[in-house]
């Protein structure tokens, strides 16, 4: 309904400026078309040298990102990586940031929810797979990561990668 009257307001701005153009001078409407030039181009070299810095900055901050350590020894990658993994284990209801991992049992994990905890997509291969799956245990293996949380997240994690080598690699 919205993108309706959207149009209507559209049509008749559209309408109105070329009733405009039609009356009035060429010589008028040029230079009117060049000050707006004049005017977008400034506007453009400000807002270039205001954010420049920082635009080019950006894929330097991603290039450096998986270099740059917290105060418990993960990097910034890899703490967003866990982060995806805990917000996946909440929607699907078997994490709670109150009581940690839930006491329920996940062996009625579907291979959707497996490829999603493990951040593939179906069709991987073996490799990629157990890649991914080695990647999530660095941070999450129960030697390395002292958290009753993360002995269930990495227990989950497992479960779902046998799912995975169950369902898709019966070899």
């Amino acid at each position: 309904m919205n993108l309706v009257f959207l149009g209507i307001i559209i049509f008749i701005v559209v309408v109105i400026v070329l009733s405009y153009l039609g009356k009035s001078d060429p010589k008028k409407i040029s230079k009117g078309i060049r000050y707006i030039i004049i005017f977008f181009s400034v506007i453009l070299g400000l807002i270039l040298i205001l954010a420049g810095r920082f635009l080019f900055a950006i894929p330097l901050f991603f290039l450096i990102l998986p270099i740059i350590k917290l105060k418990s020894g993960i990097s910034i990658l890899k703490a967003l990586q866990l982060f995806r993994l805990i917000y996946i284990l909440r929607q699907q209801g078997r994490y709670s940031f109150r009581s940690g991992a839930n006491t329920t049992s996940s062996s009625n994990l579907t291979i959707e929810e497996a490829y999603s905890i493990l951040g593939l997509k179906r069709g991987c291969t073996k490799t990629e797979l157990n890649k991914n799956f080695s990647k999530i245990m660095e941070k999450l293996h129960p030697d390395k990561n002292k958290d009753f949380d993360a002995t269930r997240l990495a227990q989950i994690t497992s479960e779902a990668r046998d799912k995975i080598l169950k369902e898709d690699f019966k070899n």
